[in-house]
């Protein structure tokens, strides 16, 4: 992933083992109501009750757990301009593996950037016995999603 700095990209640092970096791209956008495009062009606000949007994506991690990533964050938009996340994937991994991945947690927006500071809680699973690590331990992730270009950069530490 050529140019990705943790610190230019404005990602936080965390402590424990790196075990994998994304970066995706959004392919496509279903919304609920109200046009995700409309809230970011500032022609609509997000109503009282909030906005959900369902984002596609596909991409790539490396690290100790590589491959293609691709999943859908089922995604609730606050009224504050928080976006609670929810997120299920699946990375297939270079080796032929097929690892489960949701991850919880928050996307808090940048103060005039359409950009989205992320902090997650990632839960991985597998039966596969080459990666069975991944089933029992904590994974905390932190990374950026721009809203404008459908950039998504998140790196992953095992705790």
């Amino acid at each position: 992933m050529p140019g990705f700095r943790a610190r230019e990209a404005g990602i936080r640092l965390m402590r424990g083992e790196r075990i994998y970096r994304y970066e995706v791209i959004t392919t496509g956008t279903i919304d609920f109501g109200l046009e995700l495009g409309a809230v970011l062009d500032g022609t609509a606000a997000v109503p009282p009750q909030g906005a959900r949007f369902d984002v596609a994506f596909d991409g790539r991690a490396v690290g100790r757990i590589s491959g293609r990533v691709t999943g859908t964050d089922h995604a609730y938009m606050r009224p504050d301009g928080c976006v609670e996340l929810n997120i299920h994937a699946v990375v297939e991994t270079d080796d032929g593996s097929r690892i489960a991945l949701w991850a919880g947690g928050v996307g808090v927006l940048r103060k005039n950037e359409p950009v989205l500071d992320l902090s997650e809680n990632v839960r991985l699973l597998t039966a596969s016995p080459a990666y069975a690590w991944v089933n029992d331990r904590q994974v905390w992730a932190v990374g950026t999603a721009n809203l404008a270009t459908g950039e998504i950069q998140v790196e992953a530490y095992l705790q």
